[in-house]
């Protein structure tokens, strides 16, 4: 063990649904914008809200899928990834940066805290069973 930790886990709520790309040799690449929040009293008793925006990025070819398929905007996740700060250069030549959460294959997990509204989009798509419980031989795990 090298004595280093690089893990982040989150719940929190996507703000629009995923978008998802693939790469130059056909891999599929889902992106995430989820919110997270937390709520205080000010020394005046007032309740104060602040609302943090996460980019995560599912590298997992079987995550991508089940999150381009199943998650919609306002869905509930837990999520627990690497993070990851990655330089580039945008349009007028000026080098910025970008932190992101990624899900890589063998570290990354993605789960769905919204029982019901899964179970709704399964029923959209035809993924549920005579018991009416959501059929998961489909997820590619």
């Amino acid at each position: 063990m090298s004595g280093y930790l690089n893990r982040v886990q989150l719940i929190g709520n996507l703000g629009r649904d995923p978008e998802a790309r693939s790469t130059r040799d056909g891999k599929r690449i889902v992106s995430l914008a989820v919110a997270t929040g937390e709520s205080w009293k000010d020394e005046r008793g007032n309740r104060v809200e602040r609302t943090e925006w996460h980019r995560v990025v599912i590298f997992s070819e079987g995550l991508a899928q089940v999150a381009e398929q199943y998650l919609q905007k306002g869905a509930k996740v837990f999520l627990e990834g690497k993070l990851t700060t990655r330089k580039w250069t945008d349009n007028s030549g000026q080098e910025r940066y970008t932190t992101e959460i990624h899900l890589t294959p063998f570290n990354g997990t993605l789960v769905f805290l919204d029982a019901k509204r899964a179970a709704e989009r399964a029923a959209e798509t035809g993924a549920i069973d005579g018991a009416g419980d959501a059929v998961s031989e489909d997820i590619p795990f």
